[in-house]
């Protein structure tokens, strides 16, 4: 299989604007691109995080019991990273493969390659962002579903991409997040239901949400000893 151009010539100028913290059309909700593809949009606000969190915890989770603090109800199990996670140093080129529900969808093996986010928005307009304090961290990777994921010639699996855009603000942080699924379909006569865009934008601000409750009093007990947790007295 041919590799493919993971920048956002995707038919979705939403994507692109997802660096600019202005309102979008679409912040929470499902809808299509014109060739058919299934995209989900999902936000949540995460009190008491960062940025520098989010990504974090993509740097540390390694059990299924992490996944499950992560949510509770829709993560099954955690199938490994490869050779490429880093505990605590790096994710980015890694590939992990894990089994998931979506509410009442019935669970699935799912496995994520992940990318630096230059990758899919373009070096120079993710750095530009940043430097405007519009972007805090963003978590970007190629995504497939079922026990045999057709991948591209880098093992990029080829069902769709996935894109966490953060930034932070004084009480917090926003997460902005999209979907798009249904890339290796061949079927345009049976298009992916909009049920799983639904219960993807439903599973997704609820994982997040979950994962603020615990992740800043984490993150700054297993970094104590170079960040100095808050002073809450």
């Amino acid at each position: 299989m041919m590799n493919r151009n993971l920048q956002a010539a995707w038919d979705l100028p939403q994507v692109a604007d997802m660096l600019n913290p202005a309102p979008l059309m679409l912040e929470m909700g499902v809808t299509r691109t014109g060739d058919g593809r299934l995209v989900a949009a999902a936000r949540a606000d995460l009190p008491g995080c960062k940025g520098e969190m989010i990504d974090w915890w993509f740097r540390f989770f390694e059990t299924t019991e992490h996944l499950k603090w992560w949510h509770p109800a829709d993560h099954k199990k955690h199938d490994g990273w490869d050779s490429q996670w880093q505990r605590r140093k790096n994710y980015i080129g890694a590939t992990i493969n894990a089994v998931e529900a979506l509410g009442d969808i019935p669970a699935t093996a799912a496995r994520i390659k992940f990318h630096h986010p230059a990758d899919f928005f373009g070096a120079e307009p993710y750095q530009q962002a940043q430097a405007q304090g519009w972007v805090s961290a963003a978590v970007c990777g190629c995504i497939g579903f079922g026990d045999e994921v057709a991948l591209d010639d880098d093992a990029n699996p080829l069902d769709g991409r996935m894109i966490h855009v953060v930034r932070d603000t004084a009480w917090g942080c926003v997460l902005r997040s999209r979907f798009i699924l249904g890339e290796s379909s061949s079927d345009a006569e049976q298009p992916l239901p909009d049920a799983i865009g639904l219960g993807l934008m439903q599973h997704c601000h609820c994982e997040f949400t979950s994962l603020s409750k615990f992740l800043p009093s984490l993150f700054y007990a297993e970094n104590v000893e170079s960040i100095t947790p808050p002073e809450w007295w």
